[in-house]
């Protein structure tokens, strides 16, 4: 596996693919890989011949008083689950090499970006656009691969890219689980033990929420209000539990197919984040 830390050493080497014919694959990521995350790599093989791997802690995306000081960063253990899996580039710059110190331009994603995480989160789906898009202009890949437990953040990627006319393939891949129903994240970590145990209780309640939707007997409103609730009494801090629709994340209505259970509590210290998609 080629280690890279500046731009033109990565246009370099996809120069050189695209030279000889090559497709490229991308897979953004912050680091602290965990199993989700190698999947995201497992796929990107299957849809292009290279493969870049970029880790990149971005500060634009945290905002005061988030974790951005105290993010998990593993880059040794990083980067032999990387090499082992068969992975030909790993993109790893400094922040100086993203930002210039002066720079003015942020990609803003209107609406989307500031519903759900956005609302809790101001400015942290502008900091990932922009960051996604630097990262599409520095690799020119053929296909890029994200996770659905971020579901949010894809929507707001597919937008930007259909809007932008970025050419790139967007693909996301399905959530990895714990044994327990956990989606893994990076952010597991700081979960205590009993923390870990009440942890798998929200995808629990998506589960619940999403069967009570195909039954038809309940009013989105009423699925929604009792999530919160059980999310409350089970020890979280819920921040909202939503009914939408599969392709724009607005409110699902009667008529709606598509549809897309999000949500994101608090337990302890650690904000999580899931979701489940479903037709009905």
């Amino acid at each position: 596996m080629q280690i890279v830390n500046t731009v033109s050493e990565l246009r370099n080497a996809v120069r050189a693919w695209r030279s000889a014919g090559q497709s490229v694959a991308l897979v953004p990521t912050m680091g602290n890989l965990h199993a989700g995350h190698l999947a995201l790599v497992n796929e990107a093989k299957e849809k292009a011949e290279r493969v870049v791997v970029s880790i990149f802690v971005n500060p634009t995306q945290f905002g005061v008083g988030e974790d951005f000081e105290t993010y998990p960063r593993t880059e040794r253990e990083d980067h032999e689950k990387l090499n082992a899996f068969g992975t030909d580039l790993l993109f790893q710059p400094a922040v100086s090499e993203v930002y210039a110190s002066d720079a003015k331009t942020l990609v803003s994603v209107t609406g989307l970006s500031e519903w759900y995480c956005g609302a809790s989160r101001p400015g942290h789906f502008g900091g990932v656009a922009t960051v996604v898009c630097k990262l599409f202009n520095m690799v020119q890949p053929d296909v890029a691969l994200f996770g659905l437990k971020d579901f949010q953040q894809l929507t707001v990627i597919r937008t930007m890219v259909r809007d932008l006319n970025i050419p790139v393939e967007i693909v996301g891949v399905e959530t990895v689980r714990e044994a327990s129903g956990l989606a893994m994240s990076s952010r597991n970590s700081y979960l205590t033990a009993e923390e870990k145990a009440v942890a798998e209780k929200l995808y629990q309640c998506l589960c619940v929420a999403r069967d009570a939707v195909l039954a038809g007997q309940q009013s989105y409103e009423e699925i929604e209000r009792r999530a919160l609730l059980f999310l409350q009494d089970s020890g979280f801090q819920p921040d909202y539990f939503s009914v939408c629709r599969m392709s724009d994340l607005k409110k699902a209505g009667a008529d709606d197919v598509a549809l897309v259970l999000l949500t994101a509590a608090r337990l302890g210290k650690t904000r999580l984040i899931d979701n489940v998609c479903f037709s009905r």
